[in-house]
Order: structure tokens, then sequence, then C-alpha cells
């Protein structure tokens, strides 16, 4: 099997946990990552509107939001790092590229604080994402100029073991669930 097969096999088991993970939800799963947010107030960083059933970060974007600056990804176009625009709770939003929305007016920044939405992850910081390679790129970019903290943010469920890794793929440096938070050690 080709690696990108393994990846495609890895993204459809993983899709399926996460689904059942968002059903049984009860909508309050950024409890900890609120509590790991608080940490860095005033820290410039980026979250994500989810999309499908993706792990809802708003509430602790929110909080955050209070302190600093908050900003979510916003698609250039294929190929290319992502931008970060300022957000806020009650912004006036507008549709972006693959459903997630943006804010309506663009006011781009960059974050030393990335909250990543996974598709799978294991616990070396290894992530499986849709497989367009933006937060790899993008990770990759900011690290370059600065320490930059990647943070992966999903269901305990999305969990996997041998993940099918390139070498270009970014790692995270924490994963927060709705029941842990786990510290990646290098």
């Amino acid at each position: 099997m080709t690696l990108d097969e393994q990846k495609a096999a890895a993204r459809k088991t993983a899709f399926a946990a996460r689904k059942l993970a968002f059903d049984a939800s009860v909508g309050a799963d950024g409890g900890l990552l609120s509590s790991v947010l608080a940490g860095y107030r005033g820290v410039a960083m980026s979250g994500y509107m989810p999309i499908r059933s993706e792990i809802n970060p708003l509430d602790a974007m929110a909080e955050a939001a209070a302190h600093g600056v908050v900003g979510v990804p916003v698609i250039q176009a294929a190929g290319k790092p992502l931008l970060f625009s300022r957000w806020e709770p009650d912004c006036r939003l507008k549709e972006g590229p693959f459903g997630a929305s943006i804010p309506e007016q663009d006011d781009f920044f960059e974050p030393e604080l990335v909250i990543v939405p996974l598709v799978a992850f294991d616990r070396h910081g290894g992530r499986l994402g849709y497989g367009g390679g933006f937060y790899d790129r993008t990770l990759e970019l900011l690290r370059s100029k600065r320490p930059t903290l990647g943070i992966g943010f999903a269901f305990s469920a999305q969990e996997m073991t041998n993940l099918p890794l390139e070498s270009t793929d970014q790692p995270l440096d924490m994963i927060v669930t709705e029941a842990e938070v786990i510290e990646i050690r290098r």
C-alpha cells in the first residue's frame, strides 16, 4: 500500500471515530482548551471555525479574545500557507473556502500559537489533516521566523497509533482533547 493509500485509509477510520465522538458530544468539549489557553493570555493566537464534525473551540477562543488577539485561518490558494485574520466572537463573517466561515473584514497578523483542527493524532505530536498541507506549510513558515506553538485540538477518539507521516509533516507541541492535555516532549 502506498503512503497516499495509507493516509486515505487512516483518514477514513479517523473521520468515522470523530463523527461518533461528535454525535456523543454534549457541546462543552473546550474546557481543557480554555484552561490551556489561559496560560497564554496576551499571546497572538489562531483558532478555527469548526466545520463538519470537528471539535468546537469557539468558547475557548472567545475567552482568549478578551485578553489578546485571536484569529482564524484564511485559505489563499492551494499550495500556499494560511493567512490569519483577526476574529472576535461577534464579528461579521463570510463564507470561506471549504465551508469555513472567515471574518468579513481582512485584518491579517501572524500568530505565535496555532490551534490546529485534526483528523487524527498520535501521542508523539504526529497529526493527520485533510491532506492539503495547509497547516504543515504554515507552521513551517511561522516556525522559521520565531518559536510558534502548535496545539492540536481533537476528540480523544481521534487518537491513532502508527500514523502514516511524511518528513514534511509539522509536529504538534501539545494535543488537547475533551478528556486530557497531552504535552509532547522532544
